[in-house]
């Protein structure tokens, strides 16, 4: 029998982790023969600057990107530059011009995933994207084949290890937020400009491939409500670890509606059909929830399904070594598909579900309020969430006098009436300053 022939593979990028998939492509380049059924060969790597690669063969580096991924001896393209462009131009040129794709990109495919699919399946052709979430943890493929014959309901998960790392340490040592940020940066944990991170872009464009994938419906990063956690303070996770909570930059995706489980009171924002919400911002958990132990820089993410039940998928989700894991889990199903001439599943989004508004959110609020010590406070305070519909659930006073503040937890309400209740609580001159507003997940249902 002859040897079947090496499939070629284009590398864009080569930085922390295109170096990785570089090492471990020759360190077990056996095994992934044995495991494909051919070899696997760099044909070429795109780089911007040649001279940084000093490990690399030199006859593999270009800076010519868009002439490597269009060479007829190429098979399958990885992509792991990041950003819009030029990593949309150079994949739908890839695609166009017969080649499978494997991405790490979350940006792109979030926002622009759609264009990338209708490319590959003009083309018959493979688009993969497991490290694109949570680095090395499988949770992609379960959500569109383990999980393509269940209902799932709601995905809940810390999908960003810097922000992790940093509510760890302030839940640890009591430090603040600039200085948990200054230990992140000094670890290597945190990029020397963190806004991607700390202000919640890279979370909400997991958000949006999750929702995409678990609701099958095309979900934008544009159509994520997202906030940070650079307002988070020592005394938010020290008033959480009183309520035995732990502070959190959660992903939350869920279905509402008359259909879904999550309950037939949950409103659609659609004139009664279902709809999806999509949201990431830092919340309260109790300690006792499976995402509450989960530290450092690691990811969870917890999966909801009306047959499976609640399963867990926890693990590295970041750096060069974790994600070239993914990569290759991507490569070599991509590469047997091509020997077979098949292909693996697209893009399914033929439910187009609506993007419920964050207003429209059942959610509950803890609210922190510096207020005067004297009577009748408490009462107009609770004629505040009343006038706007909102149920207080618990409420207690810290300290007397001049530092007098009052601390509520509220029933579910949508969003919009929370947020109007803190604007007129605000208003009010016997309240010094709204102290503390943050999202509580996981309580049991009112």
């Amino acid at each position: 029998m002859s040897r079947p022939r090496p499939l070629r593979l284009a590398l864009l990028g080569c930085g922390v982790v295109g170096s990785a998939v570089v090492r471990l492509l020759a360190e077990q380049s056996a095994e992934l023969a044995a495991r494909v059924g051919a070899p696997l060969e760099l044909a070429g790597i795109a780089v911007r600057r040649p001279n940084r690669h000093p490990g690399i063969d030199p006859a593999l580096l270009t800076t010519d990107a868009q002439a490597l991924v269009t060479r007829d001896d190429v098979d399958i393209v990885i992509e792991v530059i990041g950003g819009i462009e030029p990593a949309r131009s150079l994949l739908l040129a890839a695609l166009k011009s017969g080649k499978s794709v494997v991405s790490a990109n979350k940006a792109l495919l979030a926002e622009d995933g759609a264009s990338l699919h209708a490319a590959a399946a003009a083309a018959g052709l493979d688009l993969y994207y497991e490290a694109a979430v949570a680095g090395a943890i499988p949770l992609l493929r379960p959500l569109r084949e383990s999980l393509a014959g269940d209902r799932i309901t709601r995905v809940i998960g810390i999908v960003n290890g810097t922000t992790n790392f940093i509510l760890s340490r302030m839940a640890a040592s009591g430090a603040g937020f600039s200085e948990a940020l200054a230990e992140a940066t000094a670890l290597g944990y945190a990029e020397a400009d963190p806004s991607a991170d700390v202000d919640g872009f890279d979370a909400a464009a997991k958000a949006a491939i999750l929702a995409g994938l678990a609701f099958h419906t095309r979900v934008t990063a544009a159509d994520v409500h997202r906030e940070g956690i650079s307002e988070v303070s020592a005394a938010d996770v020290a008033s959480a670890a009183a309520m035995d909570c732990t502070v959190k930059l959660l992903a939350i995706c869920e279905r509402h509606g008359p259909n879904s489980s999550l309950g037939t009171d949950s409103p659609s924002g659609a004139g009664g059909r279902e709809s999806v919400a999509v949201r990431v911002h830092p919340a309260m958990i109790p300690s006792a929830h499976p995402l509450a132990g989960v530290g450092e820089a690691y990811n969870a993410v917890y999966v909801e399904a009306q047959a499976a039940g609640s399963l867990m998928f926890y693990g590295r989700g970041a750096g060069g070594e974790p994600t070239a894991s993914a990569v290759l889990g991507d490569l070599v199903a991509v590469a047997r598909n091509r020997l077979s001439g098949s292909r693996g599943a697209g893009e399914s989004a033929y439910a187009d579900l609506a993007i419920q508004p964050i207003g429209e959110v059942l959610t509950r609020y803890h609210v922190a309020l510096d207020v005067a010590d004297r009577p009748g406070v408490l009462a107009a305070v609770a004629g505040a969430f009343a006038e706007h519909g909102v149920s207080i659930s618990t409420v207690r006073q810290e300290g007397r006098g001049d530092a007098a503040t009052l601390v509520l937890v509220t029933h579910l309400a949508p969003d919009a009436a929370l947020a109007a209740t803190v604007h007129r609580l605000a208003s009010y001159d016997f309240i010094r300053r709204v102290r503390s507003v943050m999202r509580v997940e996981g309580l049991p249902p009112d």
